[in-house]
């Protein structure tokens, strides 16, 4: 009897992608994402954080690994070359780094992203991930567009928002998403973004404190991310020199709704609102991603997909003694 084969179609190359920061944790997914879509992807990371995340792409052909900083301007400028996307996400990242680390943030989040923009050729792409807490402390209660003006109350915020600005007014295209609060699994996990830190104390502790309960943020599944980079790639000339709200609409949410969303999924809960102390990030804003849904894009992923597999990975972490690691 004849063997029967079954062939994986091969997916044709859509191009060359440089992402800088590839080892972190948005880098180390969509590494992964644009990948399985079927672009040839270099990262390049100097594993500031001895991060291993990008181990799990040397089998493919199309990845590649450039060990450098995004400041050395030499090795940026021969990087670029054949590339025909890039997308900047090496960055001090949160306002603690970035206040620990003042020279540091202006550098590489900054100074670097400009750098790119200058040794880029016209014709290749660039997409920039800002953060949406460029919209600093508001009422919570109005909801910010790209047209509301940008008040970032942290040298984080800061340099983010000076480095779309100038990819923005520069002479090049270019197009910038505006993030809000990412969540979920990455191979090189971060715990200290709200909701996946909310959920890993509700494993560890059964119990939440909350200080300032009803300051208000959005929130975005880290693989939406991913796809709404490479819908802003396939859709560049439509989309171009314009900023976009990335999060998702029905998740315009207080810290005390995140935290009574997180309690659906671990019974037994214990919600605290902490009457004095307060928090250092007084960001407090909702958002309307309406300029980026009239654009095609959809989120695929829920807050709710997003704690489920939270729990799921934590319980893996947690279980082999794991998370001092991550």
């Amino acid at each position: 009897m004849a063997k029967s084969y079954e062939f994986k179609e091969v997916k044709r190359d859509k191009g060359n992608i440089l992402i800088t920061g590839g080892a972190g944790y948005l880098g180390s997914v969509m590494t992964g994402h644009f990948l399985e879509s079927g672009y040839n992807v270099t990262c390049l990371d100097n594993l500031s954080f001895s991060q291993k995340s990008l181990m799990i792409y040397a089998h493919n052909p199309k990845f590649d690994f450039i060990y450098g900083d995004v400041r050395d301007q030499g090795l940026v400028k021969r990087v670029i070359k054949d590339k025909d996307v890039i997308i900047p996400l090496a960055a001090r990242v949160g306002m603690p780094l970035c206040d620990r680390n003042p020279q540091d943030a202006r550098e590489i989040n900054e100074e670097a992203v400009d750098n790119l923009n200058y040794f880029r050729s016209p014709e290749q792409k660039i997409l920039y991930p800002n953060t949406n807490s460029g919209y600093g402390a508001r009422t919570g209660e109005v909801f910010c567009t790209e047209d509301t003006p940008l008040q970032p109350i942290s040298l984080y915020g800061k340099t983010k928002c000076k480095a779309e600005k100038d990819l923005l007014e520069g002479t090049k295209d270019a197009l910038t998403f505006r993030l809000a609060t990412v969540f979920g699994v990455s191979p090189r996990m971060r715990t200290d973004l709200l909701v996946n830190d909310f959920v890993l104390k509700a494993v560890q502790d059964r119990s939440l404190v909350l200080f300032e309960s009803s300051f208000k943020r959005n929130y975005i599944h880290i693989r939406d991310v991913a796809r709404a980079f490479e819908h802003g790639i396939e859709n560049y000339e439509t989309m171009k020199n314009k900023p976009y709200n990335l999060g998702l609409d029905d998740a315009n949410l207080s810290k005390l709704e995140l935290a009574q969303k997180i309690k659906k999924y671990v019974p037994g809960l214990e919600i605290l609102e902490a009457p004095i102390g307060k928090d250092p990030d007084k960001r407090n804003y909702i958002v309307s991603n309406k300029r980026l849904l009239d654009t095609g894009f959809k989120p695929a992923y829920s807050l709710d997909d997003g704690i489920v597999e939270l729990l799921k990975a934590y319980e893996i972490l947690l279980k082999n003694n794991l998370y001092g690691n991550v």
